[in-house]
């Protein structure tokens, strides 16, 4: 059996972005792919960071919050795979994640999703996706890494990150006291929140619980799974659902809370 040939090129960058530091690592048989997909990667983060802020001028998402109900609005393919998928999160959480606030009264059963990437509010909505946005920039930037031609690597965006390829990348999760956990990754993705944490940008605003935003959020939460926009959403839905119904909701995505 041939052996499999390993990748000789490893080259790491760390940079601002997504309101915190973003390091990118890419593995490759040449330094010009690992580079190129580095490159390819910084650019997919500073798309989603572009497209889903919640205020900066240009943002799709600060165009959805200026929409009058009943107005379409046509977004780019991202943004719209990233409310579709906050939809069916709201769905299978029955209502606990919504990334709606309570600055107006829309909630997510008030946004259509259609064909033709076209979004239609019902209700006057102020989404901030600060909850699954920054996951899903993390995933975005793998699938970079891949189509540039890289055979492995990892994403850290703060409390995100995701790696793939043959390596199993260890990860230390820990708590603010210094306790905490070694993780064994492969092809995988992880994210944590802690609703204490004094690292979030500003302009993001609370973790999402439904109807009742007079709930108070506390404590902390580490997920795996596939993807991470999809670890990220499931970590706001454990700081605020009820066990069983939590135990559903990870089995429906594949994912596993991390205790430690």
């Amino acid at each position: 059996m041939p052996k499999m040939q390993e990748s000789p090129h490893v080259i790491s960058r760390l940079r601002v972005g997504l309101g915190t530091f973003v390091a990118v690592d890419a593995e490759a048989n040449s330094p010009v792919i690992a580079q190129r997909g580095i490159a390819a990667a910084f650019d997919a983060i500073a798309t989603v960071e572009r497209l889903m802020h919640p205020s900066r001028a240009g943002s799709e998402l600060a165009a959805l919050n200026a929409c009058p109900p009943g107005m379409p609005l046509t977004v780019h393919a991202w943004t719209w795979e990233v409310l579709e998928l906050c939809r069916r999160v709201h769905e299978l959480s029955r209502g606990v994640f919504d990334p709606c606030l309570a600055a107006a009264a829309g909630r997510m059963q008030d946004l259509d999703l259609t064909q033709g990437q076209r979004v239609v509010p019902h209700a006057k909505l102020r989404i901030d996706l600060g909850g699954i946005a920054k996951g899903y920039a993390v995933d975005r930037a793998i699938d970079a890494l891949r189509a540039a031609g890289c055979d492995g690597g990892l994403v850290n965006a703060g409390g995100d990150l995701a790696v793939f390829g043959i390596r199993h990348h260890q990860v230390v999760c820990r708590e603010p006291c210094g306790a905490g956990a070694a993780l064994n990754l492969h092809d995988a993705a992880l994210a944590t929140s802690d609703a204490a944490s004094e690292s979030r940008p500003p302009e993001h605003r609370g973790y999402y619980h439904g109807a009742d935003r007079t709930v108070r959020v506390s404590g902390r939460a580490t997920v795996t799974a596939a993807r991470a926009a999809v670890a990220d959403a499931l970590t706001k839905c454990l700081l605020l659902g009820d066990c069983g119904s939590n135990q559903e909701l990870l089995a429906a995505f594949g994912a596993k809370r991390i205790e430690y």
